[in-house]
């Protein structure tokens, strides 16, 4: 899927920035924490994967709130400014009605809306939600508003180093691509200053008092030993709204797209649409890409071991920043290579040959080998027969070329990709022989 276009909503004199993926029968409104920028969510694959499956049932509908991403940088805004902003999103697409999907202290404002819009809130979905962030008389788990304060300062202290990671997704924080990317999106977010702004106002926020007039459908989820946020404030919610369905789910992770995702996006297809999609086969069917560095020994032993380092550093960052382009996955790193998957061949003909051209500028050539075919997963990793014809197709490539087997050529017809027939070829531990081509984008040599 192809990152969608972003647009701007009017709401008053403030531009909200927006963006709509997907066909599906229901609407459904992601209403974001204070962090975001829609268009670098899509550079994580797991942001992106997730968005995705929620696609495939609904009209997701994704939007920046006032004051952080791409909306219009306006310092401070009230309730009820975000929910004008909200409506004006929901017109802008042509929405009646839709479901709103709430995370941390956007859930606040979708309770607010769902309780003040009932005749435009289809459903509620609350994740990680909170009625306010400070202690009160029969709210006593939250600290008091010193503590907030010093949270606050915390976070702030160390925005955009992307320190929050070891918090927020402690399961994924040895994962220093994903920290770079958590960085990036702080700072693109927000800055320190307009952040302490708007996390003063969510902090003085308390929607307990409407709660029990929200009427639509609601469902509440939050891991069990989230790290971030404690699950008390989730059971309020769910005990204060009439008929709120709460699930506890496992793990301590708060990020949403790290841990179980797929109990998070089956929890919410069966409750917006009914039914559950079944769990995807241990066997799927993908491109896999695998790139080899030429002349790995010589140029090792030549630049000796710090450098190398350095060098294979600097590949992986390029490696990283195409697969997030072309919506590849990194399978694992083959110490001067890398094996990926793509799920469209075309795309992964195009990140082969971008990484080709982007590694030159570090005086190294690649080669790549590609093939598609039904793949066993393996927990994180990948086998069967056309993992192994990958690795063989790409071992016969030349430097610099893209090789690719002919179920992928075939696959591409009317991609624009042009190919050159590199004939016939008897791959190692495979039976019969196969034609393999190579690659090349119309424009290129």
């Amino acid at each position: 899927m192809l990152e969608p276009q972003t647009r701007y909503a009017r709401a008053g004199d403030v531009h909200i920035a927006y963006q709509v993926v997907g066909e599906g029968p229901v609407d459904l409104v992601y209403v974001p924490p204070t962090l975001q920028q829609v268009e670098h969510l899509w550079a994580e694959p797991r942001v992106a994967a997730f968005f995705e499956r929620l696609a495939r049932f609904s009209r997701l509908i994704l939007f920046d709130r006032r004051g952080t991403g791409l909306s219009d940088p306006i310092a401070g805004s009230t309730l009820e400014d975000q929910m004008e902003d909200l409506t004006a999103v929901m017109d802008a697409v042509g929405s009646e009605q839709a479901a709103l999907f709430a995370q941390s202290e956007g859930a606040t404002m979708a309770a607010l809306y769902a309780a003040t819009h009932p005749e435009r809130t289809r459903a509620l979905v609350l994740y990680a939600g909170m009625a306010r962030m400070t202690a009160a008389p029969g709210y006593e788990w939250p600290g008091d508003e010193a503590e907030r304060d010093a949270r606050i300062a915390e976070i702030v202290d160390a925005w955009g180093t992307g320190a929050r990671i070891d918090v927020i997704a402690p399961s994924a924080a040895g994962d220093e691509r994903l920290r770079r990317w958590f960085a990036q999106l702080e700072r693109l977010a927000s800055s320190p200053g307009t952040l302490r702004g708007l996390f003063q106002v969510a902090g003085g926020t308390d929607v307990r008092d409407v709660l029990p007039a929200i009427v639509a459908p609601t469902l509440v989820l939050h891991r069990r030993d989230d790290t971030t946020i404690d699950v008390r404030h989730s059971h309020y919610l769910a005990e204060h709204i009439p008929n709120a369905r709460y699930v506890e789910l496992e793990g301590r992770d708060n990020l949403l797209v790290v841990g179980d995702v797929e109990r998070v996006i089956a929890e919410l297809e069966e409750f917006l649409t009914g039914t559950r999609t079944p769990p995807e086969p241990d066997r799927v069917l993908a491109t896999v890409m695998f790139t080899d560095i030429v002349g790995s020994t010589e140029a090792a032993a030549r630049l000796g071991d710090r450098a190398w380092r350095e060098l294979l550093a600097r590949h992986d960052e390029l490696s990283r920043a195409q697969l997030a382009r072309y919506r590849g996955r990194a399978v694992k790193s083959l110490g001067d290579g890398m094996l990926a998957t793509f799920d469209g061949p075309a795309r992964a003909i195009r990140c082969a040959i971008a990484l080709r051209d982007e590694v030159r500028a570090l005086g190294i050539e690649l080669r790549a080998g590609l093939h598609t075919g039904e793949c066993e997963a393996i927990g994180d990793d990948l086998g069967g027969l056309a993992v192994h014809i990958g690795a063989r197709v790409g071992a016969l490539a030349a430097p610099r070329e893209v090789l690719v087997s002919g179920t992928v050529k075939d696959l591409v017809v009317g991609s624009g990709i042009d190919f050159a027939d590199r004939g016939e070829h008897a791959l190692k531990g495979v039976p019969g022989t196969w034609r393999l081509w190579a690659a090349r984008e119309p424009d290129r040599a």
